[in-house]
């Protein structure tokens, strides 16, 4: 469920596309179709319903937060790498963090999509960089 709560969260904040979630959403349910939450969201047919249904049905108490980090920021990187506006970039990773859970906002990396931005308020976009950076390869082996 930590793939499909990473998707929803991007899918919701604008970062992937229906295309995206619902090609992810075929490959997980074809490799585990005996799943019954896959099952639901096979059938769903409503986006923002679809989304709903991941965040009230995860399990925030055995969400692997490391696998949930490690597809967030290997997501996110791709984002970054293809965005030319580290202003716009920012707030929406600001945006992004508020749309967390509560629990999950306060650990790091997560934590980091609260406050990377604040250095571009003097003016300081490579500090801005490199704590996008160091947060995006967090999980880094």
């Amino acid at each position: 469920m930590e793939e499909l709560f990473v998707y929803a969260i991007l899918l919701y904040e604008g970062f992937v596309t229906e295309h995206e979630y619902n090609k992810r959403l075929d490959e997980l349910f074809l490799s585990d179709p005996e799943n019954d939450d896959l099952l639901y969201l096979e059938w769903e047919t409503n986006i923002k319903k679809s989304i709903i249904y991941i965040k009230t049905n995860v399990d925030y108490k055995k969400l692997d937060l490391e696998q949930f980090g490690r597809i967030l920021m290997s997501k996110l990187k791709s984002v970054y790498v293809n965005c030319s506006d580290i202003r716009y970039f920012a707030s929406r990773m600001y945006s992004l963090w508020k749309s967390l859970p509560g629990d999950i906002q306060n650990v790091e990396p997560f934590w980091i999509l609260s406050y990377a931005d604040d250095p571009l308020s003097w003016g300081d976009e490579e500090q801005t960089r490199n704590i996008y950076e160091h947060m995006l390869n967090y999980y880094k082996d």
